[in-house]
């Protein structure tokens, strides 16, 4: 079944911005039939690339009832409660999750990277052990969104979604757009721990250099290698970034 509802832009308001300060995005979405139920926003924030027991959901938000026709909103929510972050993993890089659901059905799934840095050059060279989170910044990384989506029903009288035979491509409707930045990357049907960062790529990250230089290479990596890294977390491999090679 073809979805009635397209993410046409998720814009993030005031980024970069500090650890403390709100998340706040700026959607606008498209309704192309009528919509029964609402639908259901969450944002969600990955405190950990091992474990599931970290991730927060910031807020959610009912929008609803919507016509058909073109919509937007804005969606803003508190940072995550550093007490339930492991300590290894409040500096560094990290994932924020924007999902969307239709009668209790999740139907797309947004992700970027987050760069959490020290403004402060001494504290960017020697970092304490307990992290200041008053002096750390937050950088979401906008232009590489991951994105995936799922087939749902949304109508009563609609056929259940059957399972694709082959679990390593995304099991899309349709090409989906988002920002003109989306990239279409293998994805398992079956959620195991495929959202977020291993540790060995959160080490790699913090071993490039200062802050803004680590911000700089996540950046840097481009659709292809970023989608090559969504990959290899979904099949648990360590999620290394890629290497450019000099001629």
């Amino acid at each position: 079944m073809a979805s009635r509802v397209n993410i046409v832009r998720v814009d993030m308001l005031d980024n970069p911005a500090m650890f403390k300060d709100k998340f706040k995005l700026e959607i606008t979405f498209e309704v192309y039939e009528h919509l029964q139920h609402d639908l259901k926003w969450e944002l969600v924030y990955v405190g950990s690339g091992t474990s599931r027991d970290y991730d927060q959901v910031l807020d959610s938000a009912l929008v609803g009832p919507v016509p058909v026709g073109r919509h937007k909103f804005v969606f803003d929510a508190d940072h995550p409660d550093i007490s339930k972050i492991p300590v290894d993993d409040i500096v560094g890089v990290s994932v924020l999750l924007l999902r969307c659901k239709y009668n209790e059905q999740e139907f797309i799934n947004m992700g970027w990277f987050v760069a959490n840095e020290y403004t402060d050059e001494e504290l960017k060279e020697n970092p304490p052990a307990q992290p200041i989170v008053e002096k750390l910044s937050r950088n979401i990384q906008t232009d590489k969104p991951r994105v995936t989506t799922f087939p749902i029903r949304w109508a009563d009288e609609d056929p259940i979604p059957e399972p694709p035979a082959d679990n390593n491509h995304l099991h899309a409707e349709a090409p989906v757009e988002l920002n003109q930045a989306v990239q279409e990357i293998p994805d398992p049907v079956e959620h195991q721990r495929n959202e977020g960062l291993g540790p060995q790529e959160r080490q790699n990250f913090r071993d490039n250099g200062g802050g803004d230089r680590r911000v700089e290479e996540a950046a840097a990596l481009n659709p292809v290698d970023l989608a090559h890294l969504w990959q290899l977390h979904d099949q648990g491999q360590q999620m290394t970034p890629p290497t450019s090679e000099e001629d």
